[in-house]
C-alpha cells in the first residue's frame, strides 16, 4: 500500500503505533446497557410488574437483582469513570399477563391495539422504571423500544421477547411511550427504535421515522450485530442514514461466541478480536455513533444464561479459582473506546493503491486525529500516512494487528 490520506488536515504526528496510555486506568467506557428486569443472560425469569390486572401499577417492584446488584454495581462504575457513564435501558418482555400469548418467552406481543390500556401500562411502566432507578440517583440518558422485537415473532423462541411489526412499534411510541415519557419528569430520556440486526433496515426506518407523530419523540436507531455479514452496511446502515440523517444510528448489542458452529467462549482467540474490530470500524465508516459490547464479564461457561445461551465476552471471571482473563477482544475495544473520545466525529479517508487494511479516522474535541488500522491479512503491509505539515510517515502493520495512530496539532 502507497499511503493513507486523511484529507485536508493539517496535524503532525504525536502518538506511536500500538495501543497507548494506561490500561490500568481503565479502557474509557462510557454507555452501559440495563436489562429492564430479566434477560437471558438472568438467573430465572422475572418483570417488575408480576400481578395480573394491575394496569395502574400499583405493585410495580425493582427485583432484588436491581437493588443487590445492578444498582450497586452501576453506582460503583459511575465512581470510577473520569465521566458520567450513558446510561441505556433495554427491556426484553412486558409482563405475561399483558402478553397475547400469556408468557415471557415464545410468540407474543401485546394485547389490545396501541393506544389500549396493555400499551399504555406497558408505556408507563418504561418510565416507572426510569422513576425507581432515579431514587438511586441513576439517570438514563436512553431506552430502546424493546430487544429484538422481530424474536417476538417467532414460534416456540426459547427465551424472553416482545414481538412488534414496525406499524405496531410506530404506534405504540406514537400513541403511548411517546407521551408518557414527555408527560413524566423525563421529556429528554432518548428514545432508540428498532434494538435488532440491522437487516431490517432501511424497512423498519422507513415505516416508523416516516411517521410525523412517531418520529418527534424518537432519537436514534439502535442496531445488533448478529447478522451483520448477511446485508452489506451501505444497504442497511448507508441507506437509513441518507434518508434519515437527523436520526442516529447506535450499535446497542454484540457478542462473539453466539454462533452455534462455534459457540461459547474461547480464551485467547484474536479471531475474535478482529471481529469486533472489523465490525466497530465497518460500522463507524457508515454513520454508526456507538458501539456496544453485550456482556461486560461472564464466567467460564459464557453464563450465567438460565436458557443456557452461552457467549463469549471481553473479560472471564472463573470464580471457583478467584482469577480473571482479559480476552484480546477486550484490548481491541480498548483501540476505539480508550482513544475516541464522545464529541469526536468521523472524517473523510482516501487511500491509493490496493490494500487489505480496514480503517476510520476521527477529530478528537481537543483537535488531535486518531487514525485506528485494522489489517486481517497474514502478512505485514508497509503503508505510509501523508500529512502536509510533515510529509510521509512510515509504518507497518504486522499481519494480523490492530493500530492506532495520533496526531496533535503544534
Amino acid at each position: 500500500m502507497k499511503g493513507i490520506l486523511p484529507e485536508q488536515l493539517p496535524w503532525t504526528l504525536l502518538l506511536i503505533p500500538q495501543i497507548s496510555g494506561n490500561l490500568l486506568d481503565g479502557i474509557g467506557y462510557s454507555v452501559v446497557r440495563v436489562p429492564m428486569a430479566s434477560c437471558d443472560f438472568s438467573t430465572r425469569l422475572y418483570t417488575y410488574a408480576d400481578t395480573p390486572g394491575d394496569y395502574d401499577l400499583h405493585n410495580f417492584t425493582l427485583a432484588p437483582e436491581d437493588i443487590n446488584m445492578k444498582i450497586p454495581l452501576l453506582q460503583r462504575a459511575q465512581a470510577l469513570s473520569p465521566r458520567p457513564l450513558s446510561l441505556l435501558a433495554s427491556a426484553w418482555s412486558a409482563p405475561a399477563w399483558l402478553k397475547t400469548n400469556g408468557a415471557l418467552t415464545g410468540k407474543g406481543s401485546l394485547k389490545g391495539q396501541p393506544g389500549g390500556k396493555e400499551h399504555k401500562t406497558w408505556a408507563q411502566y418504561y418510565v416507572r422504571f426510569l422513576e425507581e432507578y432515579a431514587k438511586y440517583n441513576l439517570t438514563f440518558w436512553a431506552l430502546t423500544t424493546g430487544n429484538e422485537p422481530s424474536a417476538g415473532m417467532m414460534t416456540n423462541y426459547s427465551f424472553q421477547a416482545l414481538g412488534f411489526t414496525p406499524e405496531e412499534q410506530r404506534d405504540w411510541v406514537s400513541l403511548d411511550l411517546g407521551p408518557a415519557l414527555h408527560a413524566s419528569s423525563y421529556p429528554h430520556t432518548h428514545v432508540l427504535i428498532l434494538d435488532d440486526s440491522r437487516i431490517l433496515l432501511p424497512h423498519w426506518a422507513k415505516v416508523v421515522l416516516s411517521d410525523v407523530h412517531a418520529g418527534r419523540y424518537i432519537h436514534g436507531v439502535a442496531v445488533h450485530w448478529y447478522l451483520d455479514s448477511v446485508v452489506p452496511p451501505g444497504i442497511s446502515l448507508g441507506t437509513t442514514h441518507d434518508l434519515y440523517p437527523e436520526y442516529y444510528l447506535f450499535g446497542t448489542e454484540a457478542c462473539a461466541g453466539w454462533n452455534p458452529l462455534h459457540k461459547g467462549v474461547m480464551l485467547g482467540s484474536w479471531d475474535r478480536a478482529e471481529q469486533y474490530a472489523h465490525d466497530i470500524i465497518e460500522d463507524l465508516n457508515h454513520y454508526v455513533v456507538g458501539w456496544t459490547d453485550w456482556n461486560l464479564a461472564l464466567d467460564p461457561n459464557g453464563g450465567p444464561n438460565w436458557v443456557k445461551n452461552f457467549v463469549d465476552s471481553p473479560v472471564i471471571v472463573d470464580a471457583t479459582r478467584d482469577v480473571f482473563y482479559k480476552q484480546p477482544s477486550f484490548y481491541s475495544m480498548a483501540h476505539f473506546s480508550k482513544f475516541l473520545w464522545e464529541g469526536s466525529q468521523r472524517v473523510g479517508v482516501s487511500a491509493s493503491g490496493e490494500t487489505h487494511l480496514e480503517f476510520s479516522a476521527f477529530i478528537r474535541p481537543d483537535g488531535s486525529l486518531v487514525l485506528i488500522i485494522l489489517n486481517r491479512s497474514s502478512s505485514d503491509i508497509l503503508f505510509e500516512v501523508w500529512d502536509p505539515a510533515v510529509g510521509y510517515i512510515p509504518s507497518t502493520a504486522p499481519a494480523h494487528s490492530l493500530l492506532t495512530l495520533a496526531w496533535k496539532r503544534q
